[in-house]
């Protein structure tokens, strides 16, 4: 969807971390033009001004904000801001990450704590101040968390990651049944290789992101449009019985492999320049 076309969410707001870019920009697309308005939140205004020209264009209804997904202040100021002029929040993607590839036994402290604090803490606070707030208005809401398929299957290189999105899974299968009797949904979305995120190209060498396409069943990448409506699905009335689920969307990539063995078998990985 590229333009307004219904209004399935017509009166709704909805907070989408990390939305400027990659999958939370598909997020942000696919909701605005079901008729939601959107707020993108990042640390980077840089990231979150080109996505709001684009949705605006489009005929969506977007706002961006510098947030800090670490910092409880920030996202508590933003809940305040929003209540200033709407009632509050009614769908919450936390879709703010950090990554980066490196072998464990080159991982910093550091750069451990970084991943941990963006994902996992991050995903709580964010989940903690609007979802209370959700709670206390009485009105029920929807929370989707972005994850991956290596949260359960593993992967070299990722160690920091894989362990902050399993957390992120116990999170959300922990808050589904707790919070289910406030009429809150919280499910998860485990996207694989998504082409446009900018992602592969960071990652992985061409050779990699060509292996895995071909290790993939479906013989392609994913597009970031998919994952928006796979969301729209989630937050929508039709998605009113499914709680505390983890959609998969990697075209059956993780299904008796994971999707980096190939790249721990090269040199430059066993060396630890990856």
């Amino acid at each position: 969807m590229s333009q307004v076309q219904d209004r399935l969410f017509a009166g709704k707001v909805a907070l989408v971390t990390g939305g400027g870019t990659g999958i939370g920009k598909g997020i942000a697309k696919e909701l605005a033009a079901r008729g939601a308005h959107v707020i993108i939140a990042s640390r980077s205004l840089e990231n979150l001004t080109p996505a709001v020209a684009e949705v605006t264009a489009q005929g969506g209804s977007i706002e961006a904000h510098i947030m800090d997904v670490r910092n409880t202040d920030q996202i508590e100021a933003l809940l305040k801001t929003v209540k200033q002029t709407r009632r509050g929040i009614d769908f919450l993607v936390n879709n703010a990450a950090g990554n980066f590839l490196v072998p464990t036994r080159k991982l910093s402290y550091n750069g451990w704590k970084t991943v941990i604090d963006i994902v996992l803490n991050g995903t709580f606070y964010c989940t903690k101040v609007f979802g209370e707030d959700m709670i206390e208005r009485g009105e029920g809401g929807k929370i989707i968390n972005i994850v991956a398929t290596y949260a359960w299957h593993g992967s070299p290189g990722v160690v920091h990651s894989a362990a902050a999105k399993a957390g992120v899974v116990a999170l959300t299968r922990s808050l589904a049944v707790e919070w289910a009797p406030y009429d809150l949904q919280i499910n998860a979305i485990a996207p694989g290789p998504i082409e446009g995120t900018g992602g592969q190209e960071r990652l992985f060498p061409d050779e990699v992101v060509e292996a895995v396409r071909q290790s993939i069943p479906a013989k392609r990448l994913g597009q970031t449009s998919e994952v928006g409506k796979a969301a729209a699905f989630l937050l929508s009335p039709d998605a009113s019985f499914i709680t505390g689920e983890v959609l998969t969307m990697d075209g059956g990539a993780w299904l008796g492999k994971g999707m980096l063995e190939r790249f721990a078998e090269m040199p430059t990985f066993r060396k630890g320049t990856p």
